[in-house]
C-alpha cells in the first residue's frame, strides 16, 4: 500500500509530481489547499469555519486543518493509499498525523523530500509569472519553509521514513526517480 507525504520548498514540483504518481499508483492526491477550497465550496461545517478565517485574511488554525485531513483520510478512496501534499507543514502536525494514522490503522507512510536549491526555486517561481511572486516574496516564503517545514526532514529522517529525490531535474526525470524510490 502506498502512503506518501510530499515535502519540499515552494516551487519544487510537489503538486505536479503528486498528481502524476496519484494516477500511476491509482490513489488519491490529497492536497490540503484543495481540501480547504472544496470544503468551503461545499459549505461543510469545517468549510464554513475555515471560510471565516480566510475571509478575514487569517491563517486557518492547525486544529481545523487537522480535522479536515482526518475527515479526508477516513473517506473510502483513501483506504488503499494516498499522497499527502501540503500537510504536515511542521513537526507538531507530523506528531498529530502519526497518532491519527495509528488510530485509523493507516501507518507505513513514507516521506518524499523533493530537494531543490533555493536559486532554482526562485527562477522557477519567477518564471510562472504570478503577480504575487516577486523575488522578495519568494525568498520570504523560502525562509518560512526553512524555519517551519524543513525540521520535518530531520523528524522523518530520524524515524527512517525519509526518501530524498533530486528535484533539480526535468519533470520526467523526477517522476522516474520517484517511481524508483517508492517501489523499493
Amino acid at each position: 500500500m502506498t502512503r506518501l507525504i510530499f515535502l519540499g520548498p515552494p516551487g519544487a514540483g510537489k503538486g505536479t509530481q503528486a498528481q502524476t504518481l496519484s494516477e500511476f499508483c491509482k490513489i488519491p492526491h490529497i492536497s490540503t489547499g484543495e481540501i480547504l477550497r472544496q470544503s468551503m465550496k461545499e459549505q461543510t461545517p469545517l468549510g464554513i469555519k475555515a471560510q471565516s478565517y480566510v475571509d478575514s485574511g487569517e491563517l486557518v488554525p492547525d486544529q481545523l486543518v487537522q480535522d479536515l485531513v482526518q475527515e479526508r483520510l477516513n473517506q473510502p478512496d483513501a483506504k488503499s493509499g494516498w499522497i499527502l501534499d501540503g500537510f504536515p507543514r511542521k513537526v507538531t502536525q507530523a506528531v498529530y498525523l502519526g497518532k491519527l494514522l495509528d488510530k485509523i490503522s493507516q501507518g507505513g507512510e513514507r516521506v518524499v523530500n523533493l530537494d531543490v536549491p533555493d536559486e532554482v526555486v526562485i527562477t522557477r517561481l519567477l518564471g510562472r509569472g504570478r503577480k504575487d511572486d516577486s523575488e522578495e516574496v519568494i525568498r520570504r516564503r523560502l525562509e518560512v519553509y526553512r524555519a517551519e517545514t524543513a525540521p520535518l526532514i530531520d523528524y522523518y529522517g530520524d524515524r527512517h521514513k525519509l526518501l530524498t529525490v533530486n528535484g533539480n531535474q526535468s519533470q520526467e526525470e523526477v517522476t522516474t526517480a520517484l517511481k524508483q524510490v517508492i517501489s523499493v
